[in-house]
């Protein structure tokens, strides 16, 4: 479970980046950061739940 956490952060991360450099895709960053912090909160809770 943590791989895939992992792995969609860095997917998420380089989507971010691109949509940011390129000025006509600027929605596309926008897209990754907000599934960025998603990502992120869902597996925080995951990870906590599964430590209880």
């Amino acid at each position: 479970m943590l791989i895939l956490v992992i792995v969609l952060l860095a997917i998420w991360l380089v989507l971010s980046i691109v949509g940011f450099a390129i000025e006509g895709i600027l929605w596309l960053g926008v897209i990754g950061v907000v599934l960025f912090v998603a990502t992120a909160i869902i597996g925080w809770i995951r990870r906590k739940a599964h430590k209880a």
